[in-house]
């Protein structure tokens, strides 16, 4: 069984950085792609940052240039540096992990942006 633990959430003042980290445990033997998901009240999940198995990346428009993924091999954990945060950016951030025939999610961590 795969868990994914996220961590790292919290209130931040518009413009602040926030780093989340999901730790990842369990039977991985083959990752497809690695990836932070938001979800703001009222609205629907949505990508933010994606890292398929090779190491590229992708980005939601609104987060380019501000939002990095990464990842440690050796630790299983996969990370989320998100700089110049905006109120809108306010929602529970989501892990997600994609192996062949599965799809594991974390419970989340409250991001609030606000001053």
């Amino acid at each position: 069984q795969v868990q994914l633990v996220e961590s790292g959430g919290g209130l931040v003042q518009p413009g602040g950085s926030l780093r989340l980290s999901c730790a990842a445990s369990g039977s991985i033997f083959i990752i497809n792609t690695l990836g932070w998901y938001r979800q703001a009240p009222g609205k629907q999940r949505e990508l933010v940052a994606g890292m398929s198995r090779s190491g590229s990346t992708n980005y939601a428009d609104s987060v380019k240039g501000r939002f990095t993924i990464s990842r440690d091999n050796a630790k299983n954990t996969v990370y989320l540096q998100m700089n110049s945060l905006k109120p809108e950016e306010t929602a529970v951030y989501y892990c997600n992990l994609k192996i062949p025939l599965a799809e594991y999610w974390g419970k989340g961590t409250q991001v609030t942006v606000s001053s």
